[in-house]
């Protein structure tokens, strides 16, 4: 039995771009993937708000979050640290033998601009990690507070995760002067896993030059060199690029402006849900995500059979928690394609199966 997501990611893939990864196979060296890498780009820079290329990584994100410490960082890089995955972004760095500091912020609080500027007026940082939107806790901080931070710091340089953020709010990059901007296939832009993209400013590539270990796979001189002619650097997974062509034509199609108004709405309209039902939001509600909501269970739920019941009678599933989170909160994600519609149905169907949980 097939289940519809609404947990944070993977999230459900349209029929219409599962269609578009059904294509007949070309190579990845002809001039027709030239012309479909190319398509692509103009797009895809209009999203990123930048100049600047987008590379297409065949990887996690999280290749292209190690191939970045690899590529910018020299002396030291300060990890900004408020969940799941932001903490890892340390131990990452760690084990690739970079020096690295931590800006640790407790689970569910939003990175706080002054203590980043408080760390970096220390200096010896030439690098900071940020994760925008952290799933985990569903917690979004600051950008543009962060990003005005670092302006100050002009010799320290930013890679900005933004797998769960992406297309569901503007992010200006090249105004918000981020120098590497990345993102995923399987969250906001609801495709497949497998696909990683990034943008990257002319001066995180001028520091990539000037290091001799930043490996080849995630290189970002070598993923520039082939954008120069159409191609990736290494065998590129075009099923999904065909996707993404056909996401970006749905994006156009609806209009950026609305695809956000859509995503705020959504999230409300859950939040909304949530506070009707008994449950308060794990973090403040002004850092409240976008993409997703993240309760607390002050019910004290018992989200497995939850979930059970909601796949059973509903083919539908949300998450319940994670890490050291799971079983205190539970995530529903409003990313993608979701509707006014897709939406109703969902809270309906928790409605539902909480009155059966409570009988």
């Amino acid at each position: 039995m097939s289940y519809k997501l609404f947990i944070p990611g993977p999230i459900a893939v349209s029929e219409k771009t599962l269609r578009a990864m059904a294509q007949p196979m070309i190579g990845h060296r002809s001039t027709d993937f030239v012309a479909l890498y190319q398509s692509i780009q103009p797009q895809l820079q209009s999203l990123f708000y930048t100049k600047d290329p987008v590379y297409l990584s065949t990887s996690s994100a999280w290749g292209v979050m190690e191939g970045s410490l690899r590529n910018l960082v020299a002396k030291k890089v300060l990890c900004c640290m408020n969940g799941a995955f932001s903490d890892k972004w340390l131990d990452v760095a760690l084990r690739l033998g970079k020096q690295a500091g931590a800006l640790r912020t407790e689970w569910g609080q939003a990175i706080d601009p002054e203590a980043l500027r408080a760390e970096l007026s220390q200096g010896g940082y030439d690098t900071v990690t940020l994760i925008h939107n952290e799933t985990s806790t569903g917690t979004m901080s600051d950008l543009p507070a962060i990003m005005a931070v670092l302006r100050d710091f002009p010799d320290v340089l930013s890679i900005v995760d933004t797998v769960s953020s992406f297309s569901v709010l503007p992010i200006e990059k090249d105004a918000l002067g981020i120098d590497v901007l990345l993102t995923g296939s399987q969250k906001a832009l609801a495709l497949p896993p497998g696909l990683a993209l990034a943008s990257v400013s002319p001066r995180a590539l001028a520091r990539a030059a000037t290091l001799k270990d930043r490996g080849y796979y995630f290189d970002f001189l070598e993923f520039q060199k082939n954008h120069e002619n159409g191609m990736t650097p290494s065998t590129p997974v075009v099923p999904l690029i065909y996707a993404l062509k056909s996401k970006l034509e749905d994006i156009h199609a609806e209009g950026p402006a609305n695809r956000y108004a859509r995503h705020a709405r959504l999230n409300a309209r859950v939040r909304d849900w949530g506070r009707t039902n008994g449950f308060t939001l794990f973090p403040q509600d002004r850092y409240g995500s976008l993409s997703l909501n993240c309760f607390t269970n002050t019910r004290e739920i018992d989200l497995p059979a939850l979930n059970k019941l909601l796949k059973e009678e509903h083919a539908l599933v949300i998450d319940g928690g994670y890490g050291k989170l799971k079983g205190k909160t539970f995530r529903i994600s409003n990313m993608g394609d979701e509707t006014d519609e897709t939406i109703a149905v969902l809270l309906a169907a928790l409605d539902a199966a909480l009155a059966k949980l409570s009988k």
